[in-house]
């Protein structure tokens, strides 16, 4: 079986280690990722850069080496309706097409949505498309903090927050008007909604449009520098346990999200809205219950390497029974295990525009202590273990299935100290004992009024 990665993330990576374990792997992506460049060779498959967007090109790439099925799970290219065009040429894809992904790339519409579904997981919102709405909007909310929001897609980058980013209310109607100026995720309109005290963490809903199965939960850390300090990122590292559920949550919490995923994929049916693939939710426990941040449409990276270090089953195989809406539960098994995950990234990530860097990264090595390498904006050089930065986001990523999430921190803190030289920058608060401690303490003591 022929199968095709869309795309060049450490996410793309995860993926399609798992694709090319039972199939001959292509991709089509931006860069020359390592990780897809390697598989896509072992398994004698194809790929090519080219424009990611360009729905007319990745078909064309699908239909030139006759692939079996296809796998979408970025935002952009699900917003521009990658998925509609494959689908159009009768080529098997997993991943929603661009109404179903509507979801991600307009918050108007999801915040909407949610108000439908669960309304009383939606925080209070407004929406402004004109300045003077923006100035009444800030006169109501009064004293109230809030987050404010881009309507469309910003790489995870868009969204600013009263306290860690953004300083008063002034601040944040200067951001909001900014927005709508500057036509910042698409223009046309901002989400102002009230800040939302408490902890997130990330539900990765496998579906395929009826059956729904639900991997552990996800710990994602935004923040670019350590004790959550920074700007916003697309992702740190993550972080998911040997149980559903995360330490700083119950059962029944992780119970009530499913139930919110759940009827979020139901309504999407009943709107005739073609949706597989992933519906990744961003979930808040605060003091007045959860609240639901934002749904994506496709993996989070990087928490696809989580699920994807965690995986039991045949990739490929779900794949194809999620396109042909044949899945059960019995398709899609995990191995139990805690996962970490932790991204190098280059010093100016999320900071300024920088140049390139060069690293040194024994992959073999790493791979042979039972910590797992996904490259994402990074590309080979002539010599052996060295590698450039591609702009200036997250280059490589590591990831440890084990059963203590401590331990597999500490396998991938050796492996950084033990095979890697260079400039590149990670977090090493991620999942670590004093951390995750840390954060259990902070919901305890939310949920009890104490703060």
């Amino acid at each position: 079986m022929k199968t095709l990665i869309v795309g060049n993330g450490g996410r793309e990576s995860a993926l399609a280690k798992r694709m090319a374990e039972s199939s001959s792997l292509h991709a089509f992506m931006r860069h020359a990722n390592p990780s897809l460049i390697e598989e896509a060779r072992r398994t004698n498959g194809k790929w090519e850069i080219g424009n990611i967007l360009n729905p007319k090109e990745v078909a064309r790439f699908a239909r030139k080496y006759g692939i079996d099925i296809v796998m979408v799970s970025a935002d952009d290219p699900l917003a521009a309706g990658v998925v509609d065009a494959l689908l159009k040429e009768k080529i098997p894809t997993v991943g929603p097409t661009k109404k179903g992904a509507q979801i991600e790339w307009d918050k108007v519409y999801s915040r909407k949505l949610i108000g439908k579904v669960a309304p009383e997981a939606n925080p209070f919102f407004r929406i402004a498309r004109t300045k003077r709405q923006v100035e009444r909007i800030f006169e109501e909310v009064g004293d109230l903090e809030v987050a404010v929001k881009p309507r469309g897609l910003t790489g995870g980058k868009g969204v600013k927050v009263m306290g860690p980013h953004l300083r008063d209310k002034e601040e944040a109607k200067k951001y909001a008007l900014e927005i709508l100026e500057s036509g910042v995720g698409g223009g046309g309109a901002v989400i102002i909604e009230e800040r939302i005290e408490g902890v997130e963490f990330t539900l990765q809903a496998i579906t395929d449009g009826k059956t729904i199965i639900f991997p552990p939960a996800t710990y994602d850390h935004p923040y670019r520098f350590e004790n959550d300090t920074g700007p916003g990122t697309g992702g740190m590292g993550a972080y998911s346990m040997a149980t559903p559920n995360l330490p700083f949550m119950s059962l029944e919490q992780y119970t009530r999200v499913c139930e919110i995923t759940r009827k979020t994929i139901d309504e999407l049916k009943a709107q005739g809205r073609h949706f597989n693939g992933v519906l990744n939710g961003g979930f808040f426990i605060s003091q007045r219950g959860i609240r639901v941040i934002e749904f994506n449409a496709r993996f989070g990276d990087p928490e696809c390497m989580n699920i994807m270090t965690l995986l039991a089953s045949d990739w490929v195989n779900v794949m194809v029974k999620i396109h042909e809406q044949r899945l059960t539960v019995d398709d899609l098994k995990f191995n139990g295990n805690a996962s970490v995950t932790i991204y190098l990234v280059s010093p100016d990530y999320a900071i300024r525009e920088g140049r390139a860097y060069t690293f040194e990264l024994d992959k073999e090595a790493i791979e042979n202590e039972g910590c797992r390498v996904f490259f994402s904006s990074a590309v080979a050089t002539e010599r052996k273990d060295m590698f450039t930065t591609v702009g200036t986001s997250r280059s490589v990523g590591l990831a440890v299935s084990d059963p203590d999430v401590f331990r597999a921190r500490e396998l991938i803190g050796a492996c950084i100290e033990r095979y890697f030289k260079g400039p590149l920058q990670w977090r090493k608060d991620i999942a670590t004992r004093e951390a995750v401690d840390k954060t259990v303490r902070h919901v305890q003591n939310l949920l009890s009024g104490k703060l």
